[in-house]
Formats: structure tokens, C-alpha cells, sequence
């Protein structure tokens, strides 16, 4: 089977050549990676294509182009051209996509489209390749589309808000709309799948662990070090402000706090913990070494700005840190299975305050020793999420076959009167 998997993906080339500090997003790209890999060892062709949005407005075209630095031989990457002028560029972008995504269909056609979450590219494509193509359309969803964001704190005049608030509930309109239609539905939470039709086939689907670090926690078991580490993309709501403030508040001895990953909050960081020689920065890393940082740490750290409505999101590095063997110290994020659970500690906020005594009781009272890497690998392991992803594309389009089948008897039972 051909799959068209559209998502905002952003590989090494293209971080290289947009600028795309403020919206980089390397959960989401971890994701992306794994499952486009898991559904390549199904025997599927995967094609990822991507919007690639410049993070600032400029007076300036980016034009389409190919991943150069592929995670994957076999997985080709394509980027559609970007033109970020205020009022343009979302039009832009939903037609460069569009365009981007009959042309890859006339090369060879796709038999099933994706799409990571609804930013509008995605909600375009998706209402395309249905319609048009005729193709059926699954939801990867793993951040509630229908929650007001932190960029919103940035329009200040009255005709901008006018606009803003006029394109937000369109694109919930059209969102609304285009779920009503999705032939299958993966999410990282039950509320998110309760958004969907309860009659499509709906998969619940945590995360994706890799083999790195399934291979790397085997190697490690007797190699842990006093290590508190947080692993992901370093922006405004992964609380990683609060967390250095609270690291020199918590005052640890013997212990240090590793930083891994990049963002627009980097350079924040780095100037609030130049002083903490237990502060350790090790910049954008690979899964190789992502794996082996995780895997070398006792405890994980998603001080992530508390939810207002549960299980609107989860975060995929608690998973990765569950499956590494380390102990997560995070703010709830919705209802968790108890084997998961065993191997968390929850704060009921994430001011310094909290971060810093939660830190100190999870040390001495060695609540770090409890883990929960086996229930990780079993339910998001490369193993389990292969075998859930075949029987939920097969649920997918044995569902369709048969509403196709529905569809078309009218007409046959007509033609014989």
C-alpha cells in the first residue's frame, strides 16, 4: 500500500535552510520518523510531505525542494515552497500543499493519506485527497485542535484579533467538518479519540518507542548515573524556565541536571544556568545519542504547564523515558494506565516551588528506583505498535471497502428494475 503521510515535518535540511526555531517540534518529528518507519517494515510505501512554515513574516520565497539528509533511504521527504508575508502565506501554504500532493499522486498513486494533527495544510489535503482523489484519510492526532495557544498573547491591535478570531472559527468549522469524514483515528488519549465517530476504527497509541532505546536500556541497567535530564524541544510551555530556577533552588548534591534538545527558549536557558556547573547543555542530538542520554539518567523531568482540560495532549518524551528506565516527574496530563503510572511522580503544577520539592522527595526518598520500561516496551514498543498499526490499517480499509460496498448497492439493485 502507498501512503501520503502530511504532517508539519521539519528533517536536518531543511532546519538548515528555513528558519524554523520558533515552531520546531522534536516530539513530533521523533514521531513522525517512527511510525513512517513502522509502516515501511509493513510493506508500505511511505512519502512524507511537508508544508516546511518559516517561523517569521519576510518578504521572501522559499521554494519547494527534497530532503537531502533522509532519516530513512527509503522514505523520501518533500517540502512544498513557503511564502511567509503576513495574510498570504496560510493561503499559500494550503495550495502550495495541495498541489504538492496531486503532483506525488500522479508519479504513483497514493492508496491512503495521513495527516499529523489539523493545522489548516493538513485539514486542505485532507478535504482534497478524499473528494477529489477519492483516497480514504486517517487522523494521527496528538494535540487538541480545539485550544486557544500561547501565540495568541502576541496579536495586539483590534483588526488583527478581529482576523485571528474570524480564521479560528473557520478552521474549527472546517476541522468539525472534515472529522466527521476520517476514515480511522489514532490519538495519544481517549479524549482525543472521543472527538471522532465512535464508528470509524480508532487506535489508541501512547507514543512509538525506538529500538535505540530498547537496545541502549539492556546495555544500561547497572550504568545509571545521578542524572535528572529533559529531552525535547525547548519551548515556552515545556516549563523549562521553571525547571532551571527550581534545579538551583533544589540544591541536590552529587546530582546534575542534563538539557537536551534546541528552541527559541535555548539561549534563555543557557544564560540562566551559566553560573550552575551541575547544568549540562547538550544541544540538538540524534536518536543514538538521545537514546544513550535517556538511558543513562535516573530520573526524567516534563515540567510541561499544567492542562485545563485533561487529556488534550501527552507528551511523547514521558514515554520515551518510561521505556528508557527512568523515573518522569511531570504534571498530569489525563487518565494513564496504572502500569504506566508506577513509573511517575506527579506535581500538581509546574511553578520552581513545586519542581524543586518534588525533585528533593523524589531523591531521598529514592522514589527514582521505581520504573515502568517494561509496560512502556510492552504497550508502545516497536513490536506492539507494529502489530497495532497492521491490524488498524487493515480495520481501516476493510471499513471502507464495505461502506463502498453499501454505497454502490442502491445503484446495482436500480439497474436490474
Amino acid at each position: 500500500m502507498r501512503i501520503a503521510y502530511i504532517a508539519p515535518y521539519q528533517g536536518a535540511s531543511l532546519v538548515r535552510r528555513r528558519p524554523s526555531l520558533l515552531n520546531l517540534s522534536l516530539g513530533a518529528r521523533a514521531k513522525i520518523e517512527l511510525i513512517s518507519e513502522l509502516l515501511r517494515r509493513n510493506s508500505n510505501e511511505v512519502e512524507i510531505l511537508s508544508q516546511a512554515e518559516v517561523d517569521k513574516y519576510e518578504f521572501r520565497f522559499y521554494p519547494s525542494l527534497k530532503e537531502t539528509d533522509p532519516f530513512h533511504p527509503d522514505i523520501p521527504v518533500y517540502y512544498a515552497s513557503a511564502f511567509p508575508v503576513r495574510f498570504i502565506c496560510g493561503f499559500w501554504s494550503n495550495f502550495r500543499m495541495r498541489r504538492l500532493l496531486r503532483a506525488r499522486h500522479k508519479v504513483s498513486p497514493f492508496d491512503l493519506v495521513i495527516i499529523y494533527n489539523m493545522k489548516t495544510a493538513q485539514v486542505s489535503c485532507a478535504n482534497y485527497a478524499r473528494q477529489r482523489l477519492g483516497l480514504p484519510v486517517i487522523l494521527d492526532y496528538g494535540d487538541d485542535n480545539f485550544v486557544a495557544y500561547e501565540g495568541d498573547r502576541f496579536v495586539t491591535t483590534l483588526p488583527q484579533q478581529i482576523v485571528k478570531r474570524l480564521a479560528a472559527k473557520y478552521h474549527t468549522f472546517m476541522c468539525r467538518k472534515e472529522m466527521k469524514m476520517m476514515s480511522g483515528c489514532m490519538a495519544v488519549t481517549p479524549y482525543l479519540l472521543s472527538q471522532l465517530p465512535s464508528s470509524i476504527p480508532q487506535l489508541l497509541l501512547r507514543g512509538v518507542v525506538s529500538e535505540e532505546i530498547v537496545n541502549a536500556n539492556e546495555r544500561a541497567k547497572a550504568a545509571r548515573r545521578n542524572w535528572v535530564i529533559f529531552s525535547g524541544t525547548h519551548s515556552r510551555p515545556q516549563g523549562l524556565e521553571k525547571l532551571v530556577e527550581a534545579w538551583g533552588m533544589a540544591r541536590l548534591p552529587d546530582w546534575e541536571l542534563h538539557i537536551a534538545g534546541h528552541g527559541e527558549m535555548t539561549a534563555t536557558l543557557e544564560k540562566l544556568a551559566e553560573n550552575d556547573r551541575t547544568v549540562i547543555f547538550h544541544g540538538l542530538v540524534n536518536r543514538e545519542e538521545n537514546a544513550r542520554l535517556l538511558c543513562s539518567a535516573r530520573i526524567g523531568v516534563v515540567p510541561y504547564d499544567v492542562c485545563q482540560i485533561p487529556g488534550r495532549g501527552f507528551a511523547f518524551k514521558t514515554i520515551e523515558c518510561l521505556a528508557a528506565g527512568v523515573h518522569v516527574i511531570t504534571t498530569p496530563m489525563g487518565f494513564l494506565e496504572p502500569e504506566l503510572e508506577a513509573g511517575i511522580t506527579y506535581m500538581t503544577d509546574n511553578r520552581p516551588s513545586t519542581i524543586a520539592t518534588t525533585l528533593k522527595k523524589v531523591v531521598e526518598n529514592r522514589q527514582y528506583e521505581r520504573h515502568a520500561e517494561n509496560a512502556a516496551v510492552e504497550r508502545c514498543g516497536p513490536a506492539a505498535a507494529l502489530r497495532s498499526l497492521d491490524l488498524f490499517l487493515k480495520q481501516v480499509m476493510t471499513s471502507r471497502a464495505k461502506n463502498k460496498c453499501r454505497r454502490s448497492l442502491p445503484s446495482v439493485i436500480k439497474a436490474f428494475l
